[in-house]
């Protein structure tokens, strides 16, 4: 038992960041080192109803309440003590989606989350008045849509937020978002660090006729800077976060961020000219710029650091699950021969044997799309191994491409940042179950975008950690340093992690792959329209 941690939370010293994930609520407790020294989570998952996927109020507190309670236990376990009062509180969710309120607070439609792809009629029209791209996902686009499809309850909207807005707004009682979150609400700009005011006057223009008693502004959250004031925590919200009653309000809480802000802070990756690239059942990238791109692009999304910088989103919504379906593959071979399987053992064995394979694959092609791929333009998937008889099909070919393919969408959209607008990176770090196995995931993913990538041990921390830090931002920047600073010396210390650097004749074969991947594309859309 460590009594420094001990004395930390007894202090109240410590650092609360809980983290609203796709399938999984996670809270983590740090100290004034920023290390983390608990943990609690609650595991959950998303309902489709009336063909929209959501999550309701009622599992939304008590996942948190659930995951609170098991932070609590824990700390009560390792520490014999009890949370009373802490330093800071920050809260983080998954980004986007829609959660629109009346004016007594209650919620007028299941919260419709950032997985719901009805809105590409509103994001089509919307991209085009704003000449900005603008995903399904985006809250304007589920509004918009919303309004396209004459829901009854658009008029009665009183505050229109996201998940971690509307955590924080329930515990503080202040409508407030972090500018990373608010960037995947409505288009920033890096000027104001605010909404884009043309933007919001197009918009105001456009719904004009339609009569509603609110303007856009009216209904969303304020925009706030990493380690801006974002309220306190009140009597009723400590009570919603600790049933058993023990947690005191008066807690200062940092403004609430998205997952993927979350992710840069748990990456160091929040300066310009750094990236961070998250890779499992699906990835993405997020480089940050020194200025907006020099035109909209379909399939890259514009969204911010949490102090405001430009930063450009490669999503692809699909990334490792084919491959483990193959692994499982092996596994059950090895099982049949009856020899022990130990799969950490069996992913070493195969992504290092892929290392020796062709650096084109030999000519053979994966497509790891369990669903459909919007930066491809196919709204459906099949998974599909492609060869031809001439091919070089061995089993480190077949592994390479099936690597190749968990980072290829991936490529494709981060070769217009670097070929087509010239962006230049200096640090890259990648975390997800692609970098579990030391080394291949890494020299994978260094080949398809040409880049060193490194790799921290504290990058398995996650979102709950990157929260945390935020709030640790927020108390403890007692020499009013950036952010970027403040986590390049109070909290990562210099560490840059474990880089790999790509090797040309990587960079050369994989580019290589991506031609022919390219090209059979028409494979791919033929399974999608054949094979139901």
């Amino acid at each position: 038992m460590s009594l420094n941690a001990k004395s930390t939370i007894e202090a109240g010293k410590a650092i609360l960041g809980i983290e609203f994930g796709s399938t999984r609520i996670k809270a983590i407790l740090i100290d004034q080192d920023n290390k983390p020294i608990a943990q609690g989570s609650h595991e959950w998952e998303n309902q489709l109803v009336d063909g929209l996927w959501t999550y309701s109020i009622e599992a939304i507190w008590n996942g948190v309440q659930n995951c609170y309670a098991d932070l609590r236990a824990n700390v009560k376990k390792q520490y014999d003590t009890d949370i009373e009062i802490l330093a800071a509180i920050g809260i983080s969710a998954m980004m986007h989606g829609y959660m629109a309120f009346n004016d007594k607070q209650e919620i007028l439609v299941p919260f419709r989350t950032w997985r719901n792809t009805n809105t590409a009629q509103a994001a089509a029209e919307l991209s085009e008045l704003f000449v900005y791209n603008i995903p399904l996902r985006w809250s304007i686009s589920h509004l918009y849509q919303a309004i396209l499809n004459r829901e009854e309850h658009v008029g009665n909207i009183d505050f229109l937020t996201t998940l971690a807005g509307y955590i924080h707004w329930q515990i503080t009682g202040n409508k407030v978002l972090g500018i990373g979150d608010a960037s995947g609400m409505l288009p920033i700009d890096p000027e104001t660090k605010d909404y884009n005011a043309d933007m919001v006057a197009k918009f105001n223009e456009l719904v004009a006729p339609k009569g509603y008693g609110w303007k856009l502004l009216d209904i969303l959250p304020k925009v706030l800077l990493a380690g801006e004031n974002a309220g306190f925590l009140t009597e009723e919200g400590a009570k919603r976060l600790d049933i058993s009653g023990h947690l005191k309000p008066g807690i200062p809480v940092c403004p609430p961020e998205g997952d993927a802000g979350t992710g840069m802070v748990a990456t160091n990756a929040v300066k310009v000219h750094t990236g961070n690239v998250s890779a499992g059942t699906s990835s993405f990238s997020m480089i940050v710029l020194e200025k907006d791109l020099s035109k909209p692009y379909e399939m890259i999304d514009m969204v911010t650091t949490p102090d405001g910088s430009p930063v450009a989103m490669v999503h692809c919504n699909n990334c490792t699950s084919d491959l483990n379906a193959w692994v499982g593959l092996f596994r059950e071979y090895q099982e049949l021969l009856g020899i022990p399987v130990d799969m950490n053992e069996i992913y070493g064995k195969l992504y290092n044997n892929a290392l020796n394979g062709n650096a084109d694959c030999g000519g053979l092609i994966a497509y790891n799309y369990f669903s459909g791929e919007p930066v491809t333009g196919l709204s459906e998937g099949r998974p599909l191994f492609v060869r031809s008889a001439n091919d070089k099909f061995n089993l480190a070919n077949f592994m390479r491409s099936h690597l190749y393919a968990s980072v290829g969408v991936l490529k494709i959209g981060n070769d217009i940042l670097f070929k087509e607008e010239k962006v230049k990176v200096d640090r890259i770090t990648g975390h997800g179950g692609l970098f579990k196995t030391k080394g291949v995931g890494q020299r994978i993913l260094a080949a398809a975008i040409n880049s060193p990538i490194s790799v921290m041990e504290t990058a398995g921390e996650g979102g709950a950690w990157g929260i945390a830090l935020l709030g640790s931002y927020l108390v403890n920047n007692n020499e009013n340093m950036t952010l970027a600073d403040y986590l390049d010396n109070s909290v990562f210390g210099g560490d840059a992690g474990i880089e790999v650097f790509p090797l040309p004749e990587d960079v050369e074969g994989f580019n290589t792959y991506i031609e022919n991947y390219r090209t059979c594309l028409a494979i791919e859309e033929a399974a999608v329209k054949y094979k139901k």
